[in-house]
């Protein structure tokens, strides 16, 4: 894999969004995390690579030994759930929806009341609509995702205040 193919790979998982991606093809292994820390792309190929264009920074290092990963941060959602909130998190990977349908009204805002089994938002996993339902009745305190955004299994999507 030269430069530019790299490049041209790191521009696609930007522009898709795509948050992890691990390619092995022969002696050549090339892994890319992006998120809250900077991403590290790791390659065990005979030939050094030029810089990689922010944020992703390109490193050489054996295949089999990769850096420890420096430690998370406290989620928000930690915090909520001390303070007596139950938390909704995503069943599923997919894309989060507030609506419907486009040009709707969201399900659900901050301040609103809402019963065990009420509807809160939509996640979209490979074409199929999956609504996501309230597992508590109480007040929505926060929404931790927006509209349109990539959600991870068991990723915070709403803070509620058990009535």
């Amino acid at each position: 894999m030269n430069q530019k193919e790299l490049k041209e790979l790191i521009d696609f998982l930007v522009e898709k969004d795509i948050t992890e991606f691990e390619l092995e093809r022969g002696d050549l292994k090339v892994r890319v995390k992006r998120g809250a820390e900077p991403a590290i792309v790791h390659m065990a190929a005979p030939a050094p690579v030029a810089a990689a264009p922010a944020p992703v920074a390109a490193a050489m290092s054996p295949a089999a030994g990769a850096p420890p990963q420096a430690a998370a941060p406290a989620a928000p959602a930690e915090a909520a759930e001390e303070a007596g909130l139950h938390i909704v998190k995503s069943p599923i990977v997919g894309t989060y929806y507030e609506a419907p349908s486009p040009g709707s009204p969201p399900f659900i805002k901050v301040g609103d009341t809402v019963a065990v089994g009420q509807v809160l938002c939509i996640v979209e996993a490979m074409k199929l609509m999956n609504e996501i339902e309230s597992d508590v009745a109480g007040e929505i305190v926060k929404m931790l995702v927006t509209n349109n955004q990539p959600v991870e299994y068991g990723q915070s999507l709403f803070a509620i205040r058990p009535r």
